[in-house]
């Protein structure tokens, strides 16, 4: 790759402070100083630090695609459910006239 071109642009810019936000609570989690840190520059810190701070960040950020996943998937199976109920009433109400509760009154 030739010098000034940077293959790892970021999909969402809006995630950016998000994430460095992250970077820093994760360090303090982990008691990892980050006084080498300057501006954005990240080149001081040990490899070993870096490495441990990103592997949290990741972990973190796949619990939480894991748990929104999870949450879509129980409702969608919720809204199913209740789509078979509806669907299986309405079956019930046309094949049989005497389930139908409005005209329980007119027949007694």
């Amino acid at each position: 790759m030739a010098a000034g071109q940077k293959s790892n642009t970021l999909v969402y810019a809006q995630a950016k402070k998000a994430l460095d936000q992250m970077k820093y609570e994760i360090s303090k989690e982990l008691n990892i100083d980050t006084s080498p840190v300057q501006g954005d520059y990240w080149g001081y810190m040990t490899a070993r630090d870096c490495g441990a701070i990103g592997g949290h960040m990741v972990k973190r950020m796949i619990e939480a695609a894991e748990r929104t996943l999870s949450q879509q998937a129980v409702a969608n199976v919720q809204a199913g459910f209740r789509s078979g109920l509806t669907a299986q009433a309405n079956d019930q109400n046309t094949t049989n006239p005497n389930l139908n509760l409005n005209t329980l009154n007119q027949h007694y």
